[in-house]
């Protein structure tokens, strides 16, 4: 069962700590909305995902 957390109560121990893990994830946020790349399509990613699962699968078997 999932922790019920409460909004009030911050996952940071101090406001240091929450305003620099704010800055890095506005980072990469940042950094992959400027990534020019092509983009990979869902299905392609999904399909690729499900290969390496089933691989996972055949080595455990």
């Amino acid at each position: 069962m999932t922790k019920k957390l409460d909004p009030r109560v911050s996952e940071f121990e101090t406001e240091e700590a929450a305003a620099s893990y704010d800055r890095w994830f506005r980072a990469k946020v940042e950094a992959s909305q400027k990534d020019t790349r092509p983009r990979i399509p869902h299905d392609q990613v999904m399909a690729e995902v499900e290969a390496i699962i089933q691989a996972a699968e055949r080595r455990r078997a």
